[in-house]
């Protein structure tokens, strides 16, 4: 995965564990593209404290990670979810009795429930 979209990500997970000033200047930086002397100038300090406060930023993000496996453990969950959505529709393409369609329905509607994936 590209490096500025994994932080991107991090940040969704655990952006509000950042400072306040932290958060701002990453929304900049990833969210609304702005480069480093742009940030800067916006806040009257260097380009290279805008630079140090982003890498510490993205350093808590991998910290965090590293720890809760949060990223992780979501891309895990929806690739088993894609799993069982590809088993539940082969076995409906087989063909299944009524109660068999009513059951494979009910699992897919769960997983729909449970995230994009399952859509």
């Amino acid at each position: 995965m590209e490096s500025r979209v994994r932080t991107a990500l991090l940040y969704d997970f655990y952006g509000s564990l950042l400072t306040k000033r932290q958060q701002g200047f990453m929304e900049l930086y990833f969210g609304e593209d702005l480069s480093l002397g742009e940030i800067a100038r916006e806040f009257g300090v260097s380009r290279q404290a805008v630079y140090d406060i982003i890498n510490r930023a993205e350093a808590a993000l991998k910290g965090y990670e590293q720890r809760l496996k949060l990223l992780k453990n979501f891309f895990e969950e929806e690739k088993q979810r894609q799993q069982l959505k590809d088993l539940v529709c082969k076995l409906q393409e087989s063909g299944l009795t009524s109660e068999q369609k009513k059951i494979t329905a009910e699992v897919m509607s769960i997983l729909k429930a449970l995230g994009p994936e399952g859509d």
